[in-house]
C-alpha cells in the first residue's frame, strides 16, 4: 500500500525504498507528473509576462466556473418568469371603471298649514325635533367600515369619507349655502358628470335631470339669510356592492337651517313685518356609486337624489334655488306648479306635499 509520499500507482519495483531518505520515497515517474495539481511553466512561456509562475491542471477548476456560471443563470430566469407569473396572476382583481349615470333628483316641497313660527335661532332649535341634533358635519357620522366580497376595508372607508365630504360640501358650507360658489362641490363630481352638473347650475330646469337643488341646498342670496351658522345635522350613511366592480352608498339626513330674510325689504313687503328668524328643514336621501376609478383619483358619481323640503309654497321653483317660507308667512292658497302634458319633451314632476304640524318648533307663548 503507498504510504504519504508514495507516488499514486505505489513504489516502482526494483526501487529501493529507505524511511530514513525522505527523498528516496519520491520517484518522479509518469504517474506521479500525471497526479500532480500543479504544473509548472516552461522555460519558453516563463519568458513571456506572465503573472504565476505554475498552472492550475484541476479538472474540476474550468468545471467549476462554468457550473457557477449556469447556475447564476438558471436562477436569474427562475426570479425573472416567477416575477413576470405573479405580474400576470395578480391577486388584486384589475380596476375596472364604468362611465356613470346621469343624475335622477326630485324636490318635494312641504307647504305648511298656517303661518311659520318665527324666534330666536337658539329658542326655535330648543323646541323643535332638531334640538338632540348635532351641528355641522359632527352630524354626519360614518359607519364602521367592513370589507365586501370585492372591495377591502380601505376601499369601504374611502367611499364612506367620500360620500360624507360630498354631503357636507353640498348641504353644510355656507358659501355654498348662500349661492356664492359651487366650485368645492363640482371638484368632486366625476368629470364625466360634470357637464350636467354645469348645466343645471347655469341653466336649472324642473325636468328631473338638471335641477341645481338636486345637486346641493342653496338658498336665494337676495332674499334669504342664515340666522345661525350652526346647521343642525342627523343621519347615517349604509355600504353595499352594486356589483363585482362597483361599491354604492346611501345617505339619508335631515338637516334644519335657521334663516332669516336677507333684508327689511321683503319682510315689509309680505305684510307680516317678522324679522326673527324661522327654521327651514331639508331631507336629502342621496344615492352614490364608486368604481375602483372613482375611489383612486378620489370622485364621486351622484346616481340619485330625492329631496323634502319646507315650509315652502307648493308653487315654489325650486330648480335654482330653495325659496323657504320666512317667520309669518304662509304658503300660496295655490297648489303645486302647474304641468302641460302636451309640451315637448321630459315633463316637470310638479308635486307637493304638507308640512306636519309637528315638524314645526312649538314655541312657549311669551316667545311667539
Amino acid at each position: 500500500m503507498a504510504g504519504p509520499g508514495d507516488p499514486p500507482e505505489g513504489t516502482p519495483e526494483g526501487v529501493p525504498g529507505g524511511g530514513d531518505d525522505d527523498y528516496r520515497s519520491v520517484v518522479f515517474d509518469e504517474s506521479f507528473i500525471r497526479a500532480a495539481r500543479l504544473q509548472e511553466f516552461s522555460a519558453q512561456e516563463r519568458l513571456t509576462d506572465r503573472a504565476p509562475a505554475v498552472r492550475d491542471r484541476s479538472p474540476w477548476g474550468h468545471r467549476r466556473g462554468h457550473r457557477q456560471v449556469i447556475l447564476l443563470v438558471v436562477l436569474i430566469t427562475l426570479a425573472f418568469s416567477t416575477a413576470v407569473y405573479l405580474g400576470v396572476r395578480s391577486p388584486y382583481p384589475a380596476a375596472t371603471e364604468h362611465d356613470p349615470d346621469p343624475l335622477r333628483s326630485a324636490v318635494l316641497p312641504l307647504a305648511p298649514r298656517g303661518s311659520v313660527p318665527g324666534a330666536a335661532p337658539d329658542t326655535l332649535f330648543e323646541n323643535s325635533p332638531a334640538a338632540g341634533f348635532k351641528v355641522g358635519a359632527d352630524g354626519v357620522s360614518l359607519p364602521v367600515a367592513r370589507r365586501t366580497g370585492s372591495f377591502t376595508d380601505s376601499q369601504v372607508l374611502a367611499a364612506l369619507d367620500a360620500a360624507k365630504e360630498y354631503i357636507v360640501r353640498s348641504s353644510l358650507d355656507p358659501e355654498v349655502l348662500t349661492g356664492g360658489t359651487v366650485r368645492p362641490v363640482r371638484l368632486l363630481v366625476d368629470p364625466l358628470q360634470q357637464e350636467q352638473f354645469d348645466r343645471s347650475m347655469e341653466d336649472p330646469a324642473d325636468d328631473g335631470r338638471h335641477t341645481a337643488s338636486g345637486w346641493l341646498v342653496r338658498f336665494d342670496p337676495a332674499e334669504v339669510a342664515l340666522a345661525d351658522p350652526g346647521v343642525r345635522v342627523r343621519g347615517s350613511l349604509a355600504v353595499t356592492e352594486a356589483g363585482p366592480d362597483q361599491l354604492q352608498v346611501t345617505g339619508d339626513h335631515t338637516f334644519v337651517y335657521a334663516l332669516r330674510p336677507a333684508d327689511t325689504g321683503r319682510a315689509g313687503e309680505s305684510g307680516g313685518g317678522d324679522e326673527r328668524a324661522s327654521l327651514f328643514t331639508v331631507r336629502r336621501e342621496t344615492r352614490f356609486r364608486f368604481d375602483r376609478g372613482d375611489l383612486r383619483d378620489h370622485r364621486i358619481e351622484v346616481v340619485q337624489s330625492q329631496v323634502h323640503a319646507g315650509p315652502m309654497s307648493c308653487s315654489a321653483d325650486t330648480a335654482r334655488y330653495l325659496r323657504p317660507l320666512l317667520a309669518g308667512e304662509r304658503a300660496d292658497k295655490g297648489g303645486p306648479a302647474e304641468t302641460d302634458p302636451f309640451a315637448p319633451g321630459r315633463s316637470t314632476s310638479a308635486v307637493c306635499g304638507v308640512l306636519a304640524d309637528e315638524a314645526q318648533p312649538e314655541l312657549p307663548r311669551g316667545s311667539r
